[in-house]
Formats: C-alpha cells, sequence, structure tokens
C-alpha cells in the first residue's frame, strides 16, 4: 500500500499593489473550487489583510486559509528566502492531504518580482491597465517570464486614456508565445479561460 501524501501543485500570483491580486484569487478559486481540493496563502508584509478580506468573502473554508506576515519586501518571502511560505505550504497539506492546488499570492511587488521554484510550480503575474499603456513595453522578467500574464481591469481603459488595441500588439511582442489574458476580476470576464489554462499547466 502506498502511503504517501498527494503533493499539491503551487500557483504563485504576483503583481504590483493594487492590481487585484485578492479579487483574482477570489475569483479563481470560485471558478475552481467545485472541481479540485484547493489551499490559499496570503502574503503581507505587516497584517494578515488579503487573508481577512478572502475570508469575508467566504471562498474558502477558514482552515484552507493562512495569511502570512512577511515582515519586509514581499519578493524576498517568495524568491530569496520562501521558507515562511514552504512552511505554510506545509501546514496546508497537512491540514488537507487531498488538496489539488495551492494558491500563492505574494504582496504588492514590481516587474523584477518572480517566485522561487522550490515555492511556486506555475507563476501568475498580473497588471492592470491603469498603469498606463506603456506597461508591456517596460519588460521586465515577471512580464516576459511569468506561465501567465494577466491584464486586469480593461474596464478602465477608457477612463485612463488606454488604448487596449495597441496595449495587447505589446504584450504579443512582450510575451512571444507565452499566453496572457485581458480580464476583469471583479466582474469575472475570462476567468474560466485562465482557470482552464492553470488547470492545464498543473496537469488536471
Amino acid at each position: 500500500m502506498n502511503s504517501q501524501k498527494k503533493s499539491a501543485v503551487r500557483i504563485g500570483i504576483g503583481g504590483p499593489v493594487g492590481a487585484g491580486k485578492t479579487s483574482f484569487t477570489a475569483a479563481v478559486v470560485k471558478e475552481l473550487t467545485q472541481r479540485f481540493s484547493i489551499g490559499v496563502i496570503t502574503n503581507d508584509i505587516y497584517t494578515k489583510e488579503d487573508a481577512e478580506a478572502l475570508m469575508r468573502m467566504q471562498i474558502l473554508p477558514e482552515e484552507r486559509l493562512i495569511g502570512v506576515e512577511t515582515g519586509g519586501c514581499p519578493h524576498t518571502a517568495i524568491r530569496e528566502d520562501a521558507s515562511i511560505n514552504l512552511a505554510a505550504v506545509e501546514e496546508l497539506q497537512r491540514r488537507h492531504d487531498d488538496l489539488d492546488l495551492i494558491f500563492i499570492e505574494s504582496g504588492g511587488d514590481n516587474l523584477s518580482a518572480t517566485f522561487s521554484p522550490e515555492l511556486a510550480d506555475i507563476t501568475v503575474y498580473m497588471i492592470d491597465v491603469a498603469m498606463g499603456s506603456d506597461i508591456p513595453r517596460k519588460r521586465g522578467p515577471a512580464m516576459m517570464k511569468s506561465d501567465i500574464l494577466l491584464v486586469n481591469k480593461t474596464d478602465l481603459a477608457p477612463y485612463v486614456d488606454v488604448d487596449l488595441t495597441s496595449m495587447e500588439n505589446d504584450l504579443k511582442v512582450a510575451r512571444e508565445d507565452r499566453p496572457y489574458f485581458l480580464i476583469q476580476a471583479k466582474n469575472n470576464l475570462n476567468i474560466e479561460k485562465v482557470s482552464q489554462a492553470i488547470t492545464d499547466l498543473a496537469g488536471l
């Protein structure tokens, strides 16, 4: 009899402050939780605000959520020394040995933010249109190398003078053959497509 525990696929979600990471996490978990066993880890510098927000939304039972207080720059806890997040992953898997997916939401960071391969099997990076139409041209490891790139809040484009067609042309150049999606996390636009892309990459 094989007693080895199942290992969940870990999805890292990064992006600048205000990009909509928590709203996206809520939307994608809501989309997938009917089919898969899911846990979520959130990172904040001095609080557990994002975890508490997800609890208030009642997306998952409280025991499937862990809020990590990094106490410093977010990239440190997801890249240089991921031990605090790895401990949270271990704790979630101890609580639920049937987990299929663990979403790890980083604190707000910049275009150079990347996840340690030890921590994340799949990386999702998010920007939003309010950051400006030139953001894809600024490149950066997170923009170019993440497994999935999301452009959130596309409904705001007319109000922040962003031409989505031009922005998407720049995205195609920056991403080459890597997938990207234009989304509205709060309005559930294209969340189903992103969910499918994640489960395809996870082999589920």
